[in-house]
């Protein structure tokens, strides 16, 4: 690559600190030239999509987590108030937590924070936790799952005397998030604690969660409106509530979300970050999909960011049908950890195994505050954590491994908002390349179905167990069920001490008993 197309191959956002370099993805100035009615297309959805068109056709809902940076921006005064408004009543909320305005059950000060939610309720919030809360106010810990021994693990870590509870679901009916709640709110009574008065809720207007925490006495409640997803609602009160709980600079995060937004506006094609990132990643997977996307970023802190990007890139882009209605099984696998530690680990791959990716590295080019010492002549840690990022990148490239670079000054609020929204417009305009809809997740739907269909063959499995060994076979016949789904049924039974087991020869002759 010659020095003259690794200029031309960069986009560079010198006021922001940004830049884009693409000069190892090879995308050709004809590739670009062949995307041309498909990128005005891009653009003219974009607006349509700012402006309150419906995004999402299956729950007639419009998508609107661009207004939450540029309230301006919302079609109707009355979308407008449902940004600010909240925002304000947050950060008082906040202030007087850490004032002691707002005081526990016994009149002490909150000191620890416990988020209860899943899936974009809990991604995003630990993403900025991670990021940049190395001085937050409030010690911030999560329940993100339904593992019973992981929420035993975390209550074992808390002071709950001094824990304020936040609970995040837009309806209340998420099981995990729901048990997640319901686990807390007993170790909270069991320790004496009025847990409603050490609760807060972000929800839906009417929701379960909302009316729940109308019962119970919750400190304070939070709107989570409709038009706004799970894994772009990081800068919405899905986010913005435990940042400002922690002490953050939530202003600088959306001033910094802003700021990308507008530079991704521009139709001067070459000077678009998010249209330059879109491109390259339809060419390095043949707009199919065709190549893992493998994230790198080269600072401990935004360690979480490959995890974050999974959810935002394959629940968005994963999708098994176009806008036309044709199978097209679409999606772009996310995976990663950090840069140098992946040179330890499977860097090995990329370089000489399956040739089945491209890779994101994300540089941060201030390695610390401060004066660093030299850890051998003329070379301190930072010196390494460059060489070893510049190594990998170019030991990649000349075993026909394709890699772009993102790079930031250094990991703020500011720098960590024009992240966020970076890639959510890249989403948006790759969606549009390839003719998917972007912001709805049937597939997601199908497996709280099918959860909900194996509670419920549970639930009969576990009234017909008696004194009198059966096998999943007998079991099955007296529910109607299938003698497998049966089966693990009775194994966690068995394993959850609500039943005996006694092994045979194989899971047709394992019996099983009260």
């Amino acid at each position: 690559m010659s020095w003259k197309e690794y200029n031309e191959s960069l986009v560079r956002y010198d006021d922001l600190g940004f830049s884009l370099d693409l000069s190892l993805m090879d995308v050709t100035a004809d590739y670009k030239a062949g995307l041309g009615d498909k990128i005005t297309k891009v653009f003219d959805d974009m607006v349509a999509l700012e402006g309150g068109a419906i995004a999402n056709p299956d729950e007639a809902r419009m998508v609107g987590h661009y207004w939450l940076r540029n309230p301006e921006l919302a079609p109707t005064g009355e979308l407008k108030a449902a940004i600010t408004q909240p925002l304000k009543d947050l950060k008082e909320f906040a202030e007087h937590v850490h004032t002691g305005r707002v005081v526990t059950f016994e009149g002490k000060i909150f000191k620890e924070l416990l988020l209860i939610g899943i899936g974009g309720s809990a991604l995003g919030p630990q993403l900025v936790s991670q990021a940049i809360g190395k001085d937050a106010k409030m010690k911030i810990t999560f329940f993100d799952n339904t593992d019973p021994q992981g929420m035993d693990d975390t209550l074992a870590t808390l002071n709950m005397a001094e824990t304020l509870v936040l609970i995040i679901s837009k309806s209340g009916g998420t099981p995990e998030t729901r048990n997640g709640m319901l686990e807390a709110k007993a170790a909270f009574e069991k320790a004496g604690i009025d847990f409603g008065k050490h609760a807060v809720a972000v929800t839906g207007v009417g929701s379960k969660l909302d009316r729940f925490a109308e019962e119970h006495g919750f400190i304070a409640r939070f709107p989570m409106d409709d038009w706004i997803g799970g894994r772009t609602s990081v800068l919405s009160t899905v986010g913005l509530v435990p940042a400002a709980l922690q002490g953050l600079d939530i202003d600088a995060l959306l001033a910094g979300a802003a700021a990308m937004d507008e530079k991704t506006r521009s139709r001067e094609a070459d000077d678009n970050a998010a249209l330059q990132l879109a491109i390259a990643w339809h060419k390095a997977t043949n707009g199919r999909g065709e190549k893992d996307m493998v994230i790198l970023p080269y600072k401990d802190s935004l360690v979480l960011f490959s995890k974050y990007l999974q959810q935002l890139v394959m629940e968005s882009l994963g999708k098994e049908k176009d806008l036309d209605g044709n199978v097209v099984n679409q999606g772009i696998a996310v995976y990663g950890n950090k840069g140098s530690t992946d040179q330890h680990a499977y860097v090995q791959q990329l370089r000489d195994g399956v040739n089945n990716f491209f890779a994101t590295f994300i540089e941060v080019r201030r390695g610390r505050e401060g004066k660093s010492i030299e850890v051998d002549p003329g070379n301190t840690s930072a010196d390494y954590l460059q060489g070893f990022m510049r190594g990998t990148r170019g030991a990649l490239y000349e075993n026909g491994r394709k890699s772009l670079t993102i790079s930031i000054y250094e990991v703020t609020p500011f720098s960590l908002g024009m992240l966020i929204a970076l890639f959510e417009r890249t989403v948006s305009f790759y969606a549009t390349l390839v003719n998917i809809n972007a912001y709805h997740q049937p597939g997601v739907e199908a497996g709280k179905a099918a959860a909900a269909t194996f509670l419920n063959l549970l639930g009969r499995v576990r009234g017909r167990l008696v004194s009198e060994a059966k096998n999943a076979d007998e079991v099955a016949f007296e529910v109607d069920g299938d003698p497998e789904a049966v089966y693990h049924c009775l194994v966690h039974l068995a394993n959850n001490g609500e039943a005996q087991m006694s092994m045979g020869k194989s899971p047709a002759e394992d019996l099983f008993q009260l």
